[in-house]
């Protein structure tokens, strides 16, 4: 049958083929490229969610360390003023004494 085709014919119908060839290619591709892009939607929000979750796991754990620290700095801020405290106190009865004398002497 294809002998009794002529040559045009043959030809067109050869285009026609192909073209149905391109056809299933170019449907082939876009899927391929809708699927890769809904992965690749896929892939940013599951690494913007991670993102956020270590985001917010840091920030809890660098409050509560600061949150420590700041404590620590409060007892020895405590600390220290007791220490100045005491000791201002045993300097009262020296200081006074020297103020008498002098207030005394003049």
């Amino acid at each position: 049958m294809d002998s009794e085709k002529t040559l045009l014919q043959q030809i067109r119908d050869k285009e026609q083929e192909l073209a149905q060839e391109v056809d299933a290619a170019r449907a082939e591709a876009e899927a391929s490229v809708a699927a890769a892009r809904a992965e690749a939607e896929d892939l940013l929000c599951t690494a913007d969610k991670l993102g956020k979750t270590t985001a917010e796991q840091v920030y809890w754990k660098e409050r509560g360390r600061t949150e420590l620290e700041i404590g620590d700095l409060k007892k020895a801020a405590e600390l220290d003023r007791e220490i100045t405290q005491v000791q201002g106190a045993r300097n009262i009865p020296a200081a006074a004494e020297r103020i008498v004398r002098y207030v005394t002497s003049e």
